[in-house]
C-alpha cells in the first residue's frame, strides 16, 4: 500500500459517527463497522478537501511511475479513469478499484457507502466514451451499467477482491453501480 492511499484512508476515517451499528460485528463474515472505510466525506468539508488533495497527489504519482506506485489499494488494482465533468466539460481522472473480466474492466460506484452518487459514474453516463489508464498502458473504452443479472454475477468477485463493498451496500440506501469498460471498436 503507498503511503499517499494510507494516509488519504486515514484522512477519510475522521471523526465519522456510525450509522450502521448493526455493522459493527462479523455477521456473514464481514468486516466489523469499525474496520470499514467511513463515507466519503461531504464536499466543502476540510476531510473533502484533504482527501481531494492526496486522491490528485496519487493520480500523479500513479501516472509518473505506471501504477508502481499507487497501483493497489488493500491488494486490489487500481486504474485511472479520466471523464468529462458533465456540467462543466472539464477533463478529470479520478483512480478506481477495477476488476477484469475476459477483455472488459469493472468498476464500482460505491463512494465508500454514502448516499450520493460519485461524480465520476454521473459523468460516464453522460459521456460514455472514455479513456483509463491501467499501469502504464492507456486505453480508449466505452463504459455502460451492468445489468441486473451481469451485477448478480460480477458482485461475489468484486467483494471477494475489495471486501468493503458489501459493507458500503448496507451502509448506503441507494443501489451501488457496477460499470463496465469494453473496449472502444
Amino acid at each position: 500500500m503507498t503511503l499517499l492511499v494510507l494516509v488519504s484512508s486515514r484522512l477519510a476515517n475522521l471523526a465519522v459517527p456510525s450509522r450502521a451499528p448493526e455493522l459493527r460485528g462479523r455477521a456473514s463474515g464481514r468486516l466489523p463497522r469499525a474496520m470499514a472505510s467511513p463515507p466519503f466525506p461531504p464536499p466543502g468539508s476540510l476531510r473533502f478537501k484533504l482527501v481531494k488533495t492526496f486522491v490528485d497527489l496519487n493520480v500523479r504519482v500513479y501516472r509518473l511511475t505506471g501504477g508502481r506506485l499507487g497501483g493497489k489499494i488493500k491488494g486490489a488494482p487500481v486504474l485511472l479513469l479520466d471523464h468529462l465533468g458533465r456540467k462543466t466539460r472539464r477533463a478529470r481522472t479520478t483512480p478506481v478499484l477495477y476488476l477484469r473480466d475476459g477483455a472488459d474492466l469493472v468498476i464500482v460506484g460505491s463512494r465508500g457507502g454514502s448516499d450520493a452518487m460519485p461524480a465520476w459514474f454521473l459523468n460516464l453516463m453522460s459521456s460514455p466514451s472514455t479513456t483509463v489508464q491501467v499501469g502504464s498502458e492507456r486505453r480508449a473504452v466505452v463504459a455502460r451499467q451492468a445489468t441486473p443479472e451481469e451485477k448478480q454475477r460480477l458482485w461475489p468477485r468484486l467483494v471477494e477482491m475489495y471486501d468493503e463493498y458489501a459493507v458500503y451496500q448496507q451502509r448506503t440506501r441507494r443501489e451501488i453501480p457496477v460499470v463496465i469498460l469494453s473496449p472502444a471498436s
